[in-house]
């Protein structure tokens, strides 16, 4: 009776003790929710509200919000604002490079990138890039900056370190997002054809194209470099892809809400994020390098398409602002709903 008794007691506790560590596990992985809302005004020098990507610097604590003709830099735990690099004309996104003290911001309706230092937040200079300059990424491996420009369907390339201008890549299509591996490749998504191109950041050459069936109109990118897995995200179809970087196969596909922008993988817990214009963060996991499932769709505000991950909190920013009532087009289609001047604000997510 006491052997039968000690082990069952045994059998409590192991049980006990694994029902606790599946409880924190699943804790860990759901459970995403409003944290905190910082609301601002108007951008300097700007009649009308317009926002764009979202850039985390999570050793700085900085996030860098593309907002129009400005860039409001904020703290990453407060919210409280640390300075606005001003003058812009229709900024999208901010490219950091640590190394040389500098950022990097694309100036679509000007063609331009503004360059600024780290610490002052003051412009330093400028490269020429073309019209609808877009996404911009620091390639640490190449110690170059590239500018996706989706009219133009081209790429121009920046030297960090000088910030003259390099080259110009024809990638044969329109570019939205692009990642970089670190260790010479650059990923960038081609809307327009519907694949992902791999690019060589020291020669400059595309080394592979890839479609990005199930999903079309790829606009979000993110990657899981140890793994060597890309996170292709699409509005039509409105899919999330997972490809293998190396071959380009597709191993699995999820279906999403519309209007994505934005994707973000964390390497800590294996936590992949796309976030849409339909007001929704979809989460998923990677359980083993071919292997992922959704773990939930937390529920935004809409227009909340652009995101940033903070890796230390594991926090989630996105932005959006209210939006006027529905207009008809010309065509007597719907028109996009314009955004309230006046009305930008930050949403934080986390556990």
């Amino acid at each position: 009776m006491k052997s039968l008794s000690g082990f069952a007691r045994l059998v409590t506790v192991v049980s006990v003790t694994l029902l606790g560590a599946f409880a924190l596990a699943m804790a860990a992985e759901g459970g995403y929710h409003l944290l905190k809302k910082y609301p601002f005004g108007v951008a300097a020098g700007s009649t009308r509200e317009y926002f764009d990507y979202i850039t985390v610097d999570s050793s700085a604590r900085r996030v860098y919000l593309s907002h129009g003709t400005e860039i409001k830099v904020i703290n990453a735990d407060t919210g409280a604002l640390i300075g606005n690099i001003t003058g812009l004309k229709q900024d999208h996104g901010v490219a950091i490079a640590q190394e040389f003290g500098r950022g990097f911001i694309s100036d679509g309706a000007q063609g331009k990138v503004i360059i600024f230092d780290l610490k002052t937040l003051k412009v330093i200079g400028e490269a020429k890039a073309d019209d609808d300059a877009d996404c911009v990424v620091y390639d640490p491996a190449s110690k170059r900056v590239f500018v996706m420009e989706g009219d133009p369907r081209k790429a121009t390339v920046i030297d960090a370190k000088s910030g003259s201008v390099v080259e110009t890549i024809e990638l044969g299509g329109s570019p939205e997002f692009a990642v970089a591996d670190g260790k010479g490749t650059i990923y960038i998504n081609l809307e327009s054809e519907n694949q992902v191109v791999a690019v060589d950041s020291q020669t400059l050459k595309i080394k592979s194209r890839w479609p990005v069936a199930p999903a079309g109109g790829p606009t979000a990118l993110a990657m899981d470099i140890q793994h060597r897995r890309l996170f292709s995200a699409g509005r039509n179809p409105q899919k999330l892809v997972v490809m293998d970087a190396d071959s380009g196969k597709v191993i699995q596909s999820f279906p999403i809400s519309g209007g994505v922008d934005a994707a973000a993988y964390e390497p800590e817990t294996g936590m992949i994020f796309a976030s849409t214009r339909e007001g929704m963060i979809h989460i998923f996991h990677e359980d083993s390098p071919d292997k992922f499932r959704e773990v939930e769709s937390v529920k935004t505000e809409l227009g909340a398409k652009t995101m940033g991950l903070d890796t230390k909190t594991h926090n989630v920013f996105v932005d959006t602002a209210d939006f006027g009532q529905p207009a008809t087009s010309a065509a007597g289609r719907p028109a996009r709903r314009a955004a309230v001047p006046g009305t930008f604000r930050v949403l934080v997510y986390g556990r």
